[in-house]
């Protein structure tokens, strides 16, 4: 056992990096142009986009589906308006006093 394994190991504090010195530069010729072809090409994404699509029309089941969950939608929150909820906690309280005993949580006890 002559060779001692940790021998090339640094010994000390860890060093964090912490230069600060590189800064990116800005080119300024090269923004402007850079905007004014982004400016030009999204213009044309739009009229391309807007003369290639077609218009999306609904079927007559879809606009009656969603007729129907409009109407569904409007009943379910004029019935949740029309209770207060002091009501609402007394018919849930009713409904519980309802069940058998059956359903009651037994009591827990670590003693028994």
């Amino acid at each position: 056992m002559g060779d001692d394994p940790y021998a090339s190991v640094a010994k000390g504090k860890l060093k964090l990096k912490t230069d600060t010195t590189i800064k990116k530069k800005k080119k300024k010729k090269n923004q402007k142009l850079l905007e004014q072809v982004t400016k030009t090409l999204e213009t044309e994404d739009l009229q391309k986009s807007e003369e290639s699509k077609p218009k999306q029309t609904k079927t007559k089941a879809e606009l009656a589906f969603l007729q129907q969950q409009e109407k569904m939608k409007t009943k379910r929150i004029l019935d949740k308006a029309s209770q207060t909820h002091k009501e609402r906690v007394e018919k849930f309280n009713q409904h519980l006093d309802s069940l058998t005993e059956h359903f009651d949580i037994p009591k827990v006890s670590w003693t028994k």
